[in-house]
């Protein structure tokens, strides 16, 4: 039988804090959430997630029962739950300026796989502050960041509706260029048509009587034979270009919507 493995600590050995914390964590952070045992605190935050990620990081924040913060990897003190904030907010000020340089909708699409992790973990990080305030309503320095985090989950939230809706505005505008060259092109297929078609027949009959300058007849014998040729030729082809482009005949090009 193999022997059974160690669980996983998530929390720092020598952090002195309620044990019901521990138990109460698996082998992965897991969700954010806030936790409360014996007047503290602790805090289960997420680190600022790519793109790629498909696991998330878990940060932990103890605020012991007399006020002092902890931090498992951002050192000690308020200041290390204000440096998380900071790598959202500059996240997010990485992202806004990739939104200003964006020109296509592929680049808008990569961007908002960017923003969508964004947008989710500092929805539930306000969410996970919030909790923590009402359970603390005395800290200042928690009043502050939970203020912080609504900031940016609104400005997350912002940069992703515009940037989806300039995603939408630029496969819309892509959409309009293809099908007006697609117009275009079938405008001058509609062209080339016609020209065809108006001197089909005096190939056709030029194929057929086997007719060419200077054989089939002599102009200094008698003209009217070609002007007779060249004649029916012309009104067959008339014709037959009337009837390509008769009015109830199918249109031909693209209408822009009303």
């Amino acid at each position: 039988m193999s022997p059974t493995k160690p669980k996983r600590q998530l929390l720092p050995p020598m952090w002195q804090l309620p044990e019901e914390f521990r138990h109460r964590l698996g082998s992965t952070a897991g969700r954010q959430r806030a936790m409360l045992a014996d007047g503290h605190l602790l805090l289960v935050l997420h680190v600022v997630p790519g793109a790629d990620d498909t696991t998330r990081t878990g940060r932990f924040f103890w605020r012991e029962d007399s006020g002092t913060w902890h931090s498992s990897d951002s050192g000690a003190g308020p200041a290390a739950l204000h440096k998380h904030l900071d790598q959202y907010a500059a996240a997010l000020d990485a992202s806004e300026q990739r939104e200003t340089e964006a020109l296509h909708a592929d680049q808008y699409l990569q961007l908002l796989e960017r923003l969508s992790p964004l947008l989710r973990a500092s929805r539930n990080m306000l969410q996970v502050l919030e909790e923590a305030r009402k359970e603390v309503p005395q800290d200042r320095d928690l009043i502050e960041c939970r203020d912080r985090a609504y900031e940016i989950s609104r400005t997350a939230e912002l940069l992703y509706g515009d940037a989806k809706n300039a995603m939408d505005v630029a496969v819309v505008r892509r959409a309009e260029q293809q099908a007006e060259a697609s117009d275009r092109m079938a405008r001058a297929s509609h062209r080339l048509n016609v020209l065809l078609a108006m001197f089909f027949p005096i190939a056709t009959l030029a194929a057929m009587f086997s007719t060419v300058f200077t054989e089939g007849w002599r102009l200094s014998d008698s003209p009217v034979p070609f002007v007779m040729f060249v004649g029916v030729g012309l009104v067959s082809g008339l014709l037959l270009t009337l009837f390509i482009t008769r009015p109830g005949g199918p249109e031909i090009g693209w209408k822009r919507p009303r």
